[in-house]
């Protein structure tokens, strides 16, 4: 089983005026790195291809599902079913693996799934110390930050610290639990209901949802 670390720091860290700086998405790629990069994947797909080893059908196929298939978008839906369907919601936190297949998903990396609910006084955040597991069918590939060893201790270490840097200020009274992903179990952040989103539909609220809302290291803002 995954473990699950409880944190109740006396207090985020402070930060100046404005946005803090996130150092996770600071890191980027720019144009010349990513040329690079992208020449470098064409050329290996090419040498696939050309040894027999793969077909350009598959590998187009493989874009496609990546594309299309998974992503952060089954996962709110997900989280906009729950919203919406007390009853989903109950089957969601008992058995999310079964819960979520109900709505299609599942598979690889998606064998084994469990959901947490944040509220107002308790707050998740999801993390692979040992590499990058991830709810592929419901989250698509993870961002690079979550697969860096900065995230993968900090978040563990000073949850309230990293958080805020994402813009996350939590107060005191909000007890942070740190959930370890492995290859046995992956974890889902289901986020609190944004204020003001009463009267919308699921298909509006699962636009109002977010990746780094599933994840832990954001919350949703109010609907306007």
């Amino acid at each position: 089983m995954s473990e699950h670390h409880e944190h109740d720091h006396a207090g985020a860290h402070a930060h100046g005026h404005g946005a803090p700086r996130n150092p996770y998405l600071d890191k980027r790629r720019n144009g010349e790195e990513t040329a690079v990069l992208e020449a470098r994947v064409k050329a290996i797909e090419a040498m696939l291809v050309d040894k027999g080893l793969v077909s350009t059908a598959a590998l187009d196929r493989m874009v496609e599902i990546y594309e299309h298939d998974l992503g952060p978008m089954n996962g709110a839906r997900v989280v906009a079913k729950a919203w919406t369907d007390p009853a989903y919601k109950a089957r969601l936190l008992e058995d999310a693996t079964a819960a979520i297949r109900e709505l299609g998903f599942g598979g690889l990396q998606g064998e084994h799934l469990v959901v947490v609910e944040n509220t107002p006084t308790v707050h998740n955040v999801v993390v692979c110390t040992l590499c990058s597991c991830y709810p592929w069918p419901v989250l698509g590939l993870p961002p690079s930050w979550y697969k860096e060893a900065p995230y993968r201790s900090r978040v563990v270490i000073d949850p309230r610290g990293v958080l805020a840097e994402f813009g996350t200020t939590l107060g005191d009274e909000v007890e942070v639990r740190v959930w370890d992903s492995s290859a046995e179990m992956r974890y889902l952040v289901l986020p609190e209901r944004p204020a003001g989103s009463e009267g919308l539909a699921e298909d509006a609220l699962a636009a109002l949802v977010t990746r780094d809302a599933m994840i832990g290291v954001t919350r949703l803002p109010a609907v306007a």
